[in-house]
């Protein structure tokens, strides 16, 4: 069991990994901070979560500098610290260069890069202060290239981010971990899909790496469903 005191901050927790992830820690002991743009399905989540003095939902979005600011200020005035951040906002698009509009994709790489990139930036003190634990969420497609997809290249740059802030914070006695799941039945797509990840998977994996000793770091943990391809 987790220790009760830990805080574990989740972006993009609202639907699929990051609120199954809320779910398996408050179950684990932890108070959860959970944060995303949808406020009635934040609200929804924090009541299901128990609410009270152990939850707090945020409404922000991760691509705007101040609201990742007021994100962590709103953290650290309701509970003193946050020990886990899971940087886990963000979004697809078509398979296609000429797909999805120049605003989708603008979009998209604001949230799925330069919004994680703010996150940590917002944390990075809090949680190298309590020898804490970052998460950030890129994906099988961060590791190789998919035809036309400008969402693989914001995964790349998340992957590639991964280990830079692990670098960064080599010897002050916080982890780092990228989760890099394959296809997942999630609201990520469009079309419900057999075979496919289920959220709570990952959300366990993502339980895997902070509950290993403190002098265990798993940097990366890659997972597919059985049946996928590549």
């Amino acid at each position: 069991m987790a220790d009760d005191d830990k805080v574990f901050l989740i972006t993009g927790a609202s639907t699929g990994i990051g609120a199954a992830t809320a779910r398996l820690a408050a179950q684990e002991g932890y108070r959860v901070v959970v944060s995303a743009r949808s406020e009635d399905k934040l609200e929804q989540l924090a009541g299901e979560l128990g609410g009270g003095e152990r939850v707090l939902a945020v409404r922000a979005d991760v691509g705007v500098w101040e609201d990742n600011e007021r994100l962590a200020t709103a953290a650290l005035d309701r509970f003193g610290r946050i020990d886990i951040v899971f940087a886990n906002a963000g979004f697809g698009a078509q398979r296609s260069f000429l797909g999805d509009s120049p605003e989708h994709w603008r979009a998209m790489v604001l949230t799925n890069v330069l919004g994680v990139a703010y996150t940590i930036r917002a944390t990075i003190e809090a949680v190298r202060e309590r020898q804490g634990h970052m998460i950030l969420t890129s994906s099988n497609a961060g590791r190789r290239a998919l035809p036309g997809s400008l969402y693989s290249a914001t995964k790349h740059a998340v992957t590639a981010m991964g280990e830079s802030l692990r670098q960064e914070l080599n010897g002050t006695g916080a982890r780092v971990t990228l989760i890099e799941p394959g296809m997942v039945d999630t609201p990520f797509f469009d079309n419900p899909g057999e075979g496919r990840l289920q959220a709570e998977d990952v959300a366990r994996i993502v339980m895997f790496a902070v509950g290993q000793p403190a002098h265990v770091d798993v940097n990366e943990i890659l997972v597919r469903p059985t049946a996928q391809d590549g």
